[in-house]
């Protein structure tokens, strides 16, 4: 199965779930909050006094994004998009030696064009080298992502649009930047 495939069932998964147990969520929730949580999210010593609250508030959906980025993974830093309105949530997680990832969870409960691009920024590139990158976008009800960048420093960009007009412009250093 390609990568798409597995993603697109993940998506498909996720939304079952979601939709099955929609009638206990509450109403601005995201669908990836409904999903189980498997285990706690290990928060990184260095997370700000946000994040935290954002896990606090909302520890499901914390622990089903980490679930995405895979085993290992700490959560680096958690934000409600565009404010406590709570569009959207960010979340990056990094691993030690591996990378960061990043998931924007979608918290309207309906589709919202969506774009997570992560690229590294602090290695030295030859003129006119563009910095790797790597991007999910499309029309998503759940969440853009996972995307990842190696140990090193990284921007990661999160926007979601309503009719054509940016409704989250969110852009943001991921560690080990300094």
């Amino acid at each position: 199965m390609s990568f798409v495939s597995k993603k697109s069932a993940l998506r498909v998964t996720v939304a079952a779930v979601a939709m099955a147990s929609f009638a206990l969520t509450a109403p601005q929730a995201s669908a990836v909050e409904a999903v189980p949580a498997a285990g706690g999210v290990q928060i990184s010593a260095a997370a700000d006094a946000t994040t935290r609250a954002v896990v606090k508030a909302q520890p499901v959906a914390a622990a089903a994004t980490a679930n995405l980025c895979g085993a290992g993974y700490e959560l680096t830093f958690a934000e409600q998009l565009p404010d406590s309105r709570r569009f959207g949530t960010l979340f990056t997680y990094r691993k030690e030696g591996v990378g960061s990832c990043a998931v924007f969870d979608n918290n309207l409960g309906t589709a919202k064009y969506m774009k997570l691009k992560i690229c590294e920024t602090s290695k030295p590139r030859p003129a006119g080298t563009p910095r790797p990158c790597q991007t999910d976008e499309g029309n998503f009800s759940q969440y853009a992502g996972p995307v990842r960048v190696n140990d090193v420093c990284g921007e990661v960009t999160a926007v979601m649009k309503s009719n054509n007009i940016a409704i989250i412009d969110r852009v943001r250093l991921v560690p080990p930047c300094k």
